[in-house]
């Protein structure tokens, strides 16, 4: 058998995927609420296909079917009582039963609310906890999920709400009545943020909202006859929700779908389904995914036997800092698969905003500011030297594109004056396709979003005709005597010593015995030598005081210690608050 042959492995019981041409009229923006796209794209032939770790394909979904079943689930949660404006927590599997459901909510009037799996969350304890702060937030009627997962969220429902099964839900009858008309202007879902723990932000978002933000997502991507999806990312973060899950159906292209977990564990799988389509590939992935692809490759891979990735179109880049030192790895890697830089299509969005907010030029590829970083730090100046002949640490930073249609972006000072180019600030967006708030949480709504409709994302950047450039989060920027200094920049100059990698180190400030303010930096270290243990501490020290000019706290941590986000990202807010309460225990390393 050839690596063609094994590219092309036979589904089961003959299954063939969704094709590539729906055979209807291709439709961009003319629906204002998810229902009626739905409506429209059932009447073609494509839909979604969910593929095993292997990537062999498992189930074929037509978005016919999907409609069927949907307003099937519709009439189930009619027949419970379930009433229109209430909540139906769902556990977001990637996989056709969840899709029925989150549909089945739709058309019945019902907000469907997607909650992470327990992957990320360090346990089954870690795990209920989570959930049940989530369910108190949104208070749903019912919490539906996969039947083997069904222990743990009914634990988290007990005395909330309800738990079923998939079968379970299935089961129930269907008695036929009228289903209710969907409003373009009431909440379609809420969208819980990667991050949510301790207070959780239930993002509420209308039909109206997230019909306007597919529009401007299909527009600023170029959408067209001819695309496929291939994704991996979760449901219940806002890039594969929206980007993935929805997005592909409102413009009536198939999809294929491998589960995050057995990415996790094969994914290469990723890249073997993208070389499959014949047609042009749309997937999309945070910095990390490219990452891993990258390393996963050995030097005795026959990456041009085994893959074609001549025809990936866009290779998205968002929801998480865009690495440009990554994303060339992984075109030296698979350059010879076909895989051009240009493909790279960089991003910036957040679930607030519905998803995109900014979308680089199809094409353009990463291209990068050069900044000199003591105007970063002292000026919040994005700007080059103002001595070309001293020496310049520069800082490369992403540009992420303009505003999708029906969006406005301006950068503000801390007093709400809009800044010129170059001039770095809070990043504020205004527009169709902003939440309508946080569900029953006014306060927090009132602090990010203005009576005139104003996002304040709490995001820093700066705008240079019109084309954003993130710098990083204001809650994670480290002030030490005077001066921003920003994580990453720490972070990355410690990966560049020998031993360290994406996603090793966390980067943050605190307050010494003695009362001062100094950066502190937690490292996982694989070593066990005590000597070694000392020297990369030191290496370290050194590093940090040549960036901040400031000596700083390290410390060495177990491997996959530092918490992470639900969609995988860093969550330095998370480690300072656990190094500080004495749950994360460093090495004990003599200094």
């Amino acid at each position: 058998m050839t690596v063609d042959d094994a590219n092309q492995a036979p589904a089961p019981a003959g299954l063939t995927p969704t094709p590539l041409l729906s055979g209807i009229p291709f439709v961009t923006g003319r629906y204002n609420t998810l229902t009626d796209a739905l409506d429209y794209a059932a009447t073609g032939a494509t839909g979604y296909n969910f593929y095993d770790a292997r990537a062999n394909l498992q189930r074929v979904y037509p978005y016919s079917q999907l409609r069927e079943d949907a307003r099937a689930g519709a009439l189930r949660l009619i027949a419970h009582g379930v009433k229109p404006g209430e909540r139906v927590a769902l556990i977001a599997e990637t996989g056709a039963e969840f899709a029925a459901a989150f549909y089945a909510a739709l058309y019945a009037g019902v907000l469907p609310v997607p909650l992470p799996l327990p992957t990320s969350f360090g346990g089954r304890q870690a795990y209920v906890e989570q959930i049940r702060v989530q369910l108190s937030s949104s208070d749903p009627v019912l919490v539906l999920g996969p039947d083997s997962l069904k222990s743990m969220f009914a634990e988290a429902a007990e005395g909330i709400s309800t738990a079923l099964g998939w079968a379970e839900f299935d089961a129930m009858p269907a008695p036929a009545t009228e289903l209710p008309a969907a409003d373009p202007d009431a909440i379609a879902y809420l969208q819980y943020s990667s991050g949510s723990t301790r207070f959780p932000h239930g993002v509420a978002v209308t039909h109206r909202a997230v019909m306007a933000n597919l529009t401007g997502h299909a527009l600023s991507m170029k959408l067209a006859v001819g695309d496929r999806g291939i994704s991996w990312l979760p449901w219940y973060h806002d890039m594969g929700l929206v980007g993935t899950f929805l997005s592909p159906m409102a413009v009536q292209l198939s999809v294929d779908f491998i589960a995050t977990d057995d990415f996790a564990r094969r994914p290469l799988s990723w890249l073997t389904l993208i070389s499959r389509n014949p047609g042009n590939s749309l997937s999309y992935s945070p910095t990390f995914g490219y990452d891993i692809c990258a390393r996963r490759v050995s030097t005795q891979t026959d990456v041009e036997g085994r893959f074609d990735l001549s025809r990936w179109r866009i290779a998205g880049n968002g929801a998480d800092m865009i690495r440009p030192d990554i994303c060339q790895a992984f075109v030296d890697a698979f350059a010879s698969a076909g895989f051009r830089a240009e493909a790279f299509t960089p991003s910036y969005g957040l679930a607030e905003a519905t998803l995109a907010v900014s979308v680089a030029p199809v094409g353009q590829g990463i291209v990068c500011d050069l900044v000199d970083e003591k105007k970063l730090a002292g000026e919040g100046l994005a700007d080059g030297p103002s001595d070309p002949s001293k020496p310049v640490r520069y800082r490369a930073i992403v540009d992420c594109g303009v505003a999708v249609h029906g969006l406005v972006i301006e950068i503000r000072d801390a007093d709400g004056k809009a800044l010129p180019d170059r001039q770095i600030g809070r990043v504020l967006v205004k527009g169709e396709g902003i939440m309508q708030g946080y569900f029953r949480d006014p306060e927090a709504t009132a602090a990010c979003l203005s009576p005139d409709g104003w996002l304040d994302t709490g995001d820093m950047g700066y705008l240079v005709d019109g084309h954003i450039f993130i710098v990083g989060r204001a809650k994670d920027m480290i002030i030490l005597n005077g001066k921003n200094h920003w994580p990453q920049d720490i972070e990355w100059a410690i990966e560049q010593l020998e031993g360290f990698k994406a996603g090793d180190i966390a980067a943050f400030s605190i307050t010494t015995p003695q009362g001062e303010e100094a950066p502190a930096v937690l490292v996982q270290c694989r070593t066990t030598d005590l000597e070694e243990r000392a020297r990369l501490k030191d290496a370290i020290r050194t590093k940090v005081r040549a960036i901040t000019g400031m000596n700083c706290v390290v410390e060495l941590v177990p491997p996959r210690t530092l918490p992470r986000t639900s969609s995988g990202k860093l969550s330095r807010v998370k480690a300072r608050q656990l190094y500080l309460s004495g749950e994360i225990v460093p090495f004990d390393v003599a200094a």
